[in-house]
């Protein structure tokens, strides 16, 4: 024991120690002026060689410069004596590969990658060194410990930050991530709190958006979805940093979209999102080919927009890969239910029903529950349909084939679902609407938005005449007291 090894181990405590003693089995820890024995190799390669010359510290991310999707801590390597983290890296992750295999084989093997480590590190060749690294890395990452797992991943990781181009980042970014997707059953936490280390690493915005897909793979994988749904909330932000094509925002709009579909209390934002990846097909070129293959995902779409109660307008029968249903031997009858709920109104559904009311129960859907929408959409249809705003009891009563008493039910229940904006005249017996949603966007809608601003504009106009006129007229008398005064 009279001899300090070059190694440093970090404590519970947080305090900075070192090791004493010439072989793993003999060697203590030195804490202030006391030795303390590491009893057994394995616990003195855990605590010791996993740190050797490394310090692990973790800061709070409550301030980061730039867009950030994780929630975690952010680990950043600090060297503590003169050898290089990344060979100590490589050292250790080597020696605990080939424990097995005997000094004779292993210790060849050993100085082998650490040579060829230390030529990546001279000549700058930064990817083959991730590579090699990861390499080694593979075979032990399942058999560490926590704490040395984010060890050698972070000083991996490190590495992004050195890359001579963008190009050599992104290479460097997909192997680390695509090496931390593998194996999500295995510490999925851990391998999700790195990716988030990954990701705010980089500058690159398309290598952001590699490691944010591996991430939700991962999340995926390990059932942790919950850490990432909160950043689906930045979506629009995280596009307009990444700037990525087309294909590369369908395959991020369809797998947030399956990761919602099984949430209760997500189901609005699943449809959004599989809406939007729906919208990625043209139905022309290279789409033309993958259409048949989003079938499924548009019937879906379908179901889960008649099923849903609080949505009444979309855009699905604009979309290549829903209309394509149409002429579907399969789904054309999904297809025909989608166009009455946003063409038509209660009678017609009820006519569907009556020839066609096997479909509901092939596709998951209610009868009761497509009634009741319905009957909302079916006056939302009054309420465009009528020229001067104004609908009466008696209308809704007949359209939405209810009682009396039960009118004003539902004008309620559709000013609370915020469908219309109106004031209901019990003594003429008459709804005046001043807004409603439309269940579409078509060119009906438009001609209609132009009749609207058109009268805006000319109100404008008028106003803006009226008020001048009253500058004029005020303007006169005063003139007229001066020249009498003169």
């Amino acid at each position: 024991m009279d001899k300090v090894c070059a190694l440093d181990a970090l404590l519970l405590s947080n305090d900075l120690t070192r090791v004493v003693g010439d072989r793993p089995e003999q060697c203590h820890l030195r804490f202030g002026t006391n030795l303390f024995p590491i009893e057994g190799f394995c616990t003195a390669r855990s605590l010791v060689s996993a740190f050797s010359l490394l310090r692990l510290e973790t800061k709070a991310k409550a301030k980061v410069p730039r867009e950030d999707f994780s929630r975690g801590e952010m680990a950043t390597v600090v060297a503590t004596s003169e050898e290089d983290p990344v060979l100590a890296v490589v050292r250790f992750s080597s020696e605990l590969a080939w424990a097995d295999a005997g000094p004779e084989v292993a210790e060849p093997q050993v100085s082998r990658l650490c040579l060829e480590a230390q030529d990546c590190l001279v000549m700058a060749r930064y990817l083959d060194l991730v590579s090699l690294m990861l390499t080694s890395a593979d075979l032990i990452l399942p058999k560490v410990s926590d704490k040395d797992f984010e060890c050698i991943v972070t000083v991996i990781c490190n590495l992004v930050t050195k890359a001579g181009t963008p190009d050599e980042a992104l290479e460097m970014a997909k192997l680390i991530s695509s090496k931390l997707a593998q194996h999500s059953d295995d510490k999925p936490q851990l391998r999700l709190k790195m990716l988030f280390s990954l990701y705010n690493m980089l500058e690159n915005p398309y290598s952001r958006f590699v490691v944010y897909m591996k991430a939700l793979e991962v999340a995926v994988a390990g059932k942790l979805t919950d850490s990432v749904v909160p950043s689906f909330k930045k979506i629009d932000a995280f596009l307009s940093e990444w700037n990525i094509g087309k294909v590369d925002q369908r395959a991020l709009f369809h797998v947030i979209s399956n990761i919602l579909k099984d949430s209760k209390s997500m189901g609005k934002e699943s449809f959004t999102f599989l809406s939007k990846y729906l919208a990625t097909f043209s139905g022309t070129g290279e789409d033309a080919v993958a259409m048949n293959e989003v079938k499924e995902d548009a019937v879906r779409a379908i179901v889960e927009f008649i099923r849903s109660q609080d949505q009444f307008r979309c855009d699905l029968l604009e979309m290549p890969a829903v209309t394509q249903l149409e002429k579907d031997e399969k789904h054309a009858s999904i297809y025909e239910l989608l166009k009455i709920f946003l063409t038509k109104r209660l009678d017609a559904y009820l006519e569907f029903h009556s020839a066609n009311s096997a479909v509901l129960q092939t596709y998951g859907l209610v009868h009761d529950e497509c009634i009741s929408k319905m009957r909302l959409i079916t006056l939302l249809d009054l309420a465009f349909h009528s020229p001067s705003a104004q609908i009466s009891y008696s209308d809704i009563r007949d359209s939405l084939q209810i009682n009396d008493e039960d009118v004003e039910y539902w004008i309620v229940k559709a000013i609370t679902l915020k469908l219309l904006d109106c004031k209901m005249d019990q003594m003429s017996q008459t709804v005046i609407v001043s807004r409603h949603t439309d269940r579409i966007f078509g060119l009906p809608q438009w001609n209609s938005l132009r009749s609207k601003l058109s009268v805006w504009r000319g109100n404008i106009a008028s106003a803006i005449s009226t008020i001048q006129a009253n500058k004029i007229s005020e303007e006169q008398p005063s003139a007229a007291q001066g020249l009498v005064r003169s």
